[in-house]
């Protein structure tokens, strides 16, 4: 009972501190809205860093894997990135064109990278020091880029946790799951009044956490900060479903957002691949053809520097993105639906075709009727000739030569007489 006041007396002085610090964002906050605002964004950053990365092996699941549970427990005793630098990360992801960032506060590890009163299990006590997620919301701030927190809904390292290391498959003799949904609370409460408003909150592997108890997590945030999006993994729904390491598939009736890894783990590994332009840039389009966002992710090294090669890469795609970002922001999956070939983006009146695959030597695209629309323009983005014939079935045929094709997405804009939104999802041939 001592516990349940003193945790109801953390909340409401919470609550008066957000009632008088907190920053309102520039659009209505209705449930509407805040999804509308997320989705125009469309591309963003994920982060995940701490301690592991001096072992270069992935976070939370390499405990007790790779990484003896001791050893890892304690390599925040070790961890002291000198050379992070928070303007430096928010610098990157807008190069590369993206609209907001998602760090990793709290992994299944455990580790905090903020000053929570909640644990001593934080980067406070490192021989770094410093307040990682206070810095980095202060740079994204400065620098215009909406700022959101990964949370992780199940803590291995907590002992009230039911489940602990190897891989959250090992049961606890004794654990008290009531009183680890406090120090949940309690610890998202810190972050949405001392870090916030958030742009968003993305919780991760609820393992014991059932809807019920989700939805609870989902409710006190929302007396905290109506206006969040907060994703599918609290147990309940929320807001938005999120396809891991695969582009998901076509829905424009439930919002969603593809996390994927620029290279082949989370956490920063050593010689790591990167994917190549085309891969990243395909999975991007990919994403928003099918009416949903795409959270990249960098694993930053143990110095506090995200790898250089990822860096190139991000900025190529950010001058991909300079030249026909139009194409991708603020815009909605559809009409058409995704195929082979490519999919489709709308905004406005207008309809984007990204050919993304094409083989022959003069592409030839059928496109179902369009209702009582009518296409008043169509034309390649980047000049060439083209052809839009109606057949008698009311489809349309765009054909162009191959040399017309460009090195990662050829871009078709066709010109409608009505909003392009009007129309319902279509199935192309």
């Amino acid at each position: 009972m001592k516990t349940l006041f003193s945790t109801i007396f953390f909340i409401c002085s919470l609550t008066v501190a957000w009632a008088q610090s907190a920053v309102e964002y520039s659009k209505p906050s209705s449930a509407d809205n805040r999804i509308e605002r997320w989705k125009d964004a469309r591309f963003g950053m994920f982060i995940h860093w701490g301690p592991v990365a001096l072992k270069g092996t992935e976070i939370g699941w390499s405990r007790g894997q790779q990484v003896p549970v001791e050893e890892y427990d304690n390599l925040y005793k070790q961890f002291n990135p000198v050379k992070f630098n928070a303007d430096e990360w928010v610098g990157v992801a807008k190069a590369a064109g993206m609209k907001y960032i998602v760090l990793t506060t709290k992994h299944h590890d455990g580790f905090c990278l903020w000053n929570t009163r909640q644990t001593t299990h934080n980067i406070m006590n490192s021989p770094f020091g410093r307040d990682v997620v206070k810095e980095l919301a202060e740079a994204c701030r400065r620098q215009g880029i909406p700022f959101g927190t990964y949370y992780s809904t199940c803590d291995w390292h907590h002992p009230d946790f039911p489940l602990t290391s190897p891989g959250g498959k090992v049961r606890r003799e004794t654990s008290d799951i009531e009183n680890y949904t406090l120090y949940l609370k309690r610890q998202v409460a810190e972050l949405i009044v001392n870090y916030g408003p958030l742009f968003c909150l993305w919780f991760d592997v609820p393992q014991e956490f059932d809807k019920a108890r989700g939805e609870r997590v989902i409710d006190f945030v929302r007396q905290l900060q109506p206006d969040v999006v907060i994703n599918n993994r609290t147990g309940a729904p929320g807001d938005f479903g999120t396809p891991e390491q695969k582009v998901g598939e076509f829905n424009n009736n439930r919002p969603w957002e593809t996390c994927m890894t620029i290279g082949d783990q989370w956490a920063w590994k050593p010689n790591e691949r990167v994917k190549s332009l085309e891969q990243c840039l395909h999975a991007l389009i990919r994403s928003v053809g099918g009416d949903g966002n795409f959270l990249f992710n960098v694993g930053p090294k143990p110095d506090g520097q995200i790898e250089p090669l990822q860096v190139e890469r991000l900025k190529e795609m950010g001058e991909w993105l300079q030249k026909y970002g139009y194409t991708i922001y603020e815009t909605r999956g559809g009409p058409v639906k995704p195929t082979d070939w490519g999919v489709s983006t709308r905004k406005g009146n207008k309809i984007y075709l990204h050919i993304l695959k094409w083989d022959a030597d003069k592409v030839k695209i059928t496109l179902p009727p369009l209702g009582d629309a009518k296409i008043t323009a169509c034309k390649l983005v980047d000049g060439g000739k083209i052809k839009l014939t109606t057949q008698k079935d009311g489809k349309f045929r765009i054909e162009f030569a191959s040399k017309e094709l460009k090195p990662v997405n050829t871009i078709i804009e066709i010109e409608l007489d009505i909003d392009a939104m009007s129309l319902p999802p279509l199935d192309a041939e």
